[in-house]
């Protein structure tokens, strides 16, 4: 496994249900394990070179799971549920179908980026959540070549701060 100085990049999770987990220190696994390489993301990416500390990291992980809970990401195929039963001429209203825990992570995901604040959400959601490269968000926003590095850790210690992380 490579490791770097600020920790594991390959590290193997076990998954049960929903929740993610670090594998047991006694070696012991469940039936389903998958092995994470954190440095594919940018986040990780920024980890890994020492320009985000691991908090800041930790609280973008959670938005990025919270936000992938939620399902907030497009549809990449078409939907193959049932077509919905029409009431008037103009069709049923396209009201999605959210459990519980996706309804908590949504709601969790929107206060994140709220107190993240408006000027800072938005390098958070492209770097984070759609995993744009940093020059790539830059760009896209028409900043200045480095300035995004700099919003992003204001963003990402305000989300550990909503998410009370030490």
């Amino acid at each position: 496994m490579r490791t770097e100085r600020h920790g594991r990049l390959l590290s193997e999770r076990v998954i049960e249900g929903d929740i993610a987990t670090e594998r047991a220190r006694d070696g012991t696994r469940s039936a389903r394990s998958v092995t994470v390489n954190a440095a594919e993301s940018p986040l990780g990416w920024l980890l890994a070179r020492g320009l985000v500390t691991r908090r800041q990291y930790e609280a973008g992980e959670r938005l990025r799971a919270d936000w992938e809970r939620a399902q907030l990401a497009p549809r990449v195929t078409m939907s193959w549920d049932a077509a919905p039963v029409a009431r008037g001429r103009g069709g049923s209203a396209a009201v999605p179908d959210l459990g519980g825990a996706q309804i908590d992570a949504k709601r969790r995901f929107d206060d994140a980026i709220a107190a993240a604040g408006p000027g800072l959400s938005d390098i958070l959601w492209r770097i984070v959540c759609a995993g744009e490269g940093m020059r790539d968000a830059e760009t896209a926003l028409g900043w200045p070549a480095r300035a995004g590095k700099l919003v992003l850790t204001f963003a990402l210690d305000r989300v550990a701060a909503y998410y009370r992380m030490r």
